[in-house]
């Protein structure tokens, strides 16, 4: 996969008054592997820049400091930063906003405007998808962002842009989606893979029209706390998204890396990729989840673990505690982190996958007390995601038996969803937003605990968990008249909007 860091759109940001935040380093891209092979102001030849900056940049970053707190990976030393939750990560040293707003939400505004210079409306549309999904994970990641006064491809300078707050965030998400799935039946002069940049749909106007449900199916689901105002947690709502989206994994939206010498043509936390030395080995309690994930009185372990843990070590599968390190024992004791599913060099990243909506489904079924729905849908989500890792078909039969003894309609808990949703949404950042809604529970996920050597100057309590991310430093530098506060003690522990009761 190529990542289109492209120097029209970096210069553009800087003279028109995008809210970057960005090392010298970032635009240095005259030198770059990763330069564009086109400087064309059409859009058929941006599409793929804006989906692939989009998965390869900023998701990715999204997913890679928080893994010291979904803990599927974990670091070879002890008090890793972003582990312990201290040192770099409360200086603001943190750059999914960077990649969200130098790479990212730029290559979506300028698809926008050229679909409408070119009469395209598809993609003003992908474009409007594309920015929906990078404003969701930088909000939730965040809280208050810059929406309106971002770079939109024709904007004047502005180096000092509002915020606006996270309710408001999530209203513009909404409303480009709505836009999108609108424009996406309208025709448009040039369609949408004529150059084969559509690397996510290869121009079925369907699939995008499902993805941009299941996409704002998966933010409605996210307002389980709201109960007041005009955004409120609306279960009947959720479950018609969740039906008129994905129906198989067929519809499933990632980017596929083809692997190779490149470091980029590679995933990211794969052994050669950019990101590989934030998943040394896999976690503890990821590992343990996995041996018995139905909580069953005997263990019943689940067959995607050999698939995505591809190492046993000394007779099984074996991962380290967050924060603690290898405690001076040989590394030859643990599952190295890559080589899986998830972490092979031609592993793809998914944004959102057909099991992840059949789980938002049972959480919205089970919230409104329908737990025979609520069960037909968990066992769709774990029946799909089971084929997703291509399990053998007897093995899927006796997991998804298992699961009717342990659980079924009776039984099934708001565990059950989620520790399946857990596993099914490996390495993708919207697995933080279920722990923080979840409230870290280990009843909703069982052995969860605190990463080891946590900074307790700024959590002391033992259900102190992060929050929220620091804004990045260069940001605070240049905008912090209209910036929210940003001192460590309030940024890292205080509860988003959507996690705020009401």
């Amino acid at each position: 996969m190529k990542i289109f860091k492209n120097s029209y759109i970096i210069l553009l940001g800087l003279l028109a008054g995008t809210s970057v935040s960005c090392s010298d380093d970032y635009f240095d891209v005259n030198s770059s592997v990763t330069a564009p092979t086109t400087t064309s102001l059409e859009p058929q030849f941006r599409i793929k820049g804006a989906i692939e900056n989009t998965t390869g940049t900023a998701q990715y970053r999204g997913a890679r400091e928080v893994l010291g707190i979904t803990q599927y990976g974990s670091q070879n030393v002890a008090d890793y930063y972003s582990e312990t939750w201290s040192k770099e990560l409360t200086t603001g040293s943190y750059f999914l906003w960077q990649n969200s707003y130098v790479y990212a939400l730029p290559n979506t505004a300028d698809l926008i405007v050229l679909g409408d210079k070119h009469n395209s409306p598809n993609y003003k549309a992908v474009g409007k998808i594309l920015r929906a999904y990078i404003y969701g994970m930088t909000t939730d990641q965040y809280g208050d962002i810059v929406t309106d006064q971002t770079y939109d491809g024709e904007s004047s300078m502005n180096l000092t842009p509002e915020f606006v707050t996270q309710k408001e965030a999530y209203q513009t998400i909404f409303q480009l989606l709505d836009e999108a799935i609108e424009e996406l039946g309208q025709p448009s002069e040039i369609e949408l893979n004529q150059e084969g940049g559509d690397v996510l749909y290869q121009g079925n106007k369907d699939q995008w029209i499902k993805f941009a449900k299941a996409i704002k199916a998966r933010y409605l689901n996210h307002l389980s706390k709201k109960s007041s105002g005009d955004l409120v947690y609306n279960a009947d709502a959720i479950i018609a998204l969740c039906e008129q989206s994905f129906t198989s994994n067929q519809d499933n939206a990632l980017v596929q890396f083809p692997g190779g010498e490149a470091e980029n043509a590679n995933q990211p936390f794969s052994a050669n990729g950019y990101g590989s030395s934030r998943i040394d080995y896999f976690s503890h309690f990821f590992v343990e989840l996995l041996k018995n994930p139905l909580n069953a009185a005997v263990a019943y372990q689940d067959p995607r673990l050999p698939i995505i843990v591809p190492e046993a070590v000394n007779g099984g599968y074996h991962g380290v505690v967050i924060g603690r390190g290898l405690d001076g024992l040989p590394s030859e004791d643990f599952s190295l982190g890559n080589g899986g599913f998830y972490t092979s060099a031609t592993s793809p990243t998914y944004m959102i996958t057909y099991s992840e909506v059949k789980f938002i489904e049972a959480e919205a079924r089970f919230r409104k007390g329908d737990l025979p729905g609520a069960y037909a849908a968990l066992k769709a989500g774990v029946q799909a995601d089971l084929e997703k890792l291509e399990i053998p078909a007897a093995e899927i039969t006796a997991y998804m038996d298992q699961l009717d003894t342990e659980v079924g309609n009776a039984n099934i808990s708001m565990s059950d969803i989620m520790i399946q949703k857990y596993i099914a949404n490996m390495l993708n950042p919207e697995t933080w937003v279920d722990m923080r809604r979840m409230d870290y529970s280990s009843d909703i996920y069982p052995g969860l605990q605190r990463p080891e050597n946590v900074n307790l100057n700024l959590f002391p309590g033992s259900d102190d968990w992060i929050q929220a991310m620091m804004y990045e430093y260069n940001e605070e530098d240049r905008n912090y008249v209209n910036m929210p506060d940003n001192s460590p003690n309030i940024r890292l522990t205080t509860p988003l909007w959507w996690n705020t009761p009401e």
